[in-house]
């Protein structure tokens, strides 16, 4: 079975081939993701119109070069996934009508895909974990605990109340000019820096349940830098280490919390989403595992940031059980993970 993957939700043009195989390491044929760093990184954060553009434009030529490398045809492919939501409306859309006129020119099965729920199924792409784990999905924006059952069956332990954590890095990151995109350059800059220098907030610590917060912090370190009279670049990088500190143990405490709230014992805990490329954050929750006995799990970067590969691994569950969507289905900009099922 081949499921042929496209993701336009945010910045990232994107298109995969996934195929059925007991082997994690095969089961990618192609992953192309053209990025649209060059196109955004002037305004600082992504430009719904540019992004809508820049879909329509590479769209295409992404998806004659993942059928290229996979050495494939279209008609090979067994069904058409594709992300519905959530995401930027604009880009949904552009991704969305080209699967759609795709199934549609075929005669090909067509599976619309939550976006979160390919970041939720890609350790299954990736490890082969089994059912039920503990999700940290924790991206630019989105930031939860999400207890995953099974295939469609998702409880949400907690979230963020404001801002996302790959938002605030990427806010913090751009108010001290660093490089866009903003997590990797903070993330850089943090490895020279005292992360002991500023005394910055951990919102919601020791409080019950796992939700998180991270606008407070944001502003913390806003006040931080701008009490700086003519930052250098060891104030930055020290503000940069401060912060992401903060931000590595509130969700660390979170995360404990959020083991002690599931209905049943777990083997694993996974990490998804851009913000689990993050080195810090893997390092301190592979020991959290190692204290508590659990595996713990992080897929490859390139399977954490935006990718078609997760949303055509997610396509090929679905498929397998006898999901199919009807074609009159439209965008989603907003669709939480408790909102959907198998069918």
């Amino acid at each position: 079975m081949k499921i042929l993957g496209i993701e336009t939700s945010c910045d990232e043009t994107a298109v995969a081939i996934v195929q059925a195989h007991i082997d994690p390491a095969q089961r990618i044929l192609s992953n192309v993701v053209f990025s649209q760093i060059e196109q955004h990184k002037d305004y600082g954060g992504v430009v719904p119109e540019l992004a809508a553009r820049a879909h329509l434009e590479y769209l295409t030529p992404t998806l004659q070069q993942s059928l290229k490398v996979a050495n494939l045809s279209l008609e090979d492919m067994d069904a058409i996934a594709v992300t519905a939501g959530p995401g930027l409306i604009g880009g949904v859309l552009v991704g969305l009508m080209t699967a759609k006129a795709i199934a549609m020119a075929l005669d090909k099965p067509f599976l619309a895909i939550n976006h979160l729920e390919g970041h939720a199924l890609t350790p299954r792409l990736s490890h082969d974990v089994p059912f039920p784990y503990l999700l940290l999905l924790v991206s630019g924006g989105h930031c939860q605990f999400v207890e995953v059952k099974g295939l469609g069956d998702y409880h949400i332990l907690g979230s963020t109340i404001d801002d996302a954590a790959g938002e605030a890095f990427d806010k913090v990151a751009q108010l001290m000019n660093l490089d866009y995109p903003g997590g990797p350059s903070l993330e850089k800059a943090a490895r020279n820096g005292n992360p002991q220098r500023f005394n910055l907030p951990r919102p919601l610590k020791g409080r019950q349940g796992c939700d998180l917060s991270f606008s407070g912090l944001k502003t913390a370190a806003r006040m931080a830098f701008q009490g700086l009279d003519f930052p250098t670049p060891q104030d930055i990088n020290d503000v940069a280490a401060c912060f992401q500190l903060a931000v590595v143990e509130t969700l660390m405490n979170r995360a404990e919390h959020a083991l002690q709230m599931l209905s049943a014992p777990v083997d694993h805990f996974v990490v998804a989403g851009g913000v689990a490329a993050n080195q810090a954050l893997r390092s301190q929750l592979s020991n959290l595992c190692q204290q508590r006995h659990l595996t713990f799990v992080a897929p490859p970067i390139s399977l954490c940031t935006d990718n078609a590969a997760m949303i055509a691994w997610a396509g090929l569950e679905r498929f397998s059980m006898g999901y199919k969507s009807d074609l009159d289905i439209g965008p989603r900009p907003r669709w939480p993970l408790s909102d959907i099922s198998l069918f």
